[in-house]
């Protein structure tokens, strides 16, 4: 029977692709980044470790594409008629 781990830890990071350019945020398990660390070195950066909650880290990825969107009341629209003066 297969022993199945649970993670303890997550990590939020910035993938590197081989040209250099940044691809993008991702979350991985802490044992998952290790392993990323000892393939290549300093090759990704990393954001963020010791994140409790899967929740948690991909909010931290996405920035604020998680949150709840504000609840603001529409914004009255002035306009100024062509030729009116101005104050």
């Amino acid at each position: 029977m297969r022993q199945i781990e649970a993670c303890q830890s997550w990590v939020v990071y910035r993938m590197t692709l081989h040209s250099g350019a940044f691809a993008g945020n991702v979350v991985c398990e802490q044992r998952e980044w290790e392993a990323l660390e000892r393939a290549r070195p300093g090759f990704h950066m990393l954001i963020r470790s010791g994140i409790e909650t899967e929740q948690e880290a991909e909010k931290l990825a996405r920035g604020t594409a998680g949150d709840s969107p504000s609840r603001k009341p529409p914004g009255r629209k002035v306009t100024i008629a062509q030729g009116a003066p101005t104050l």
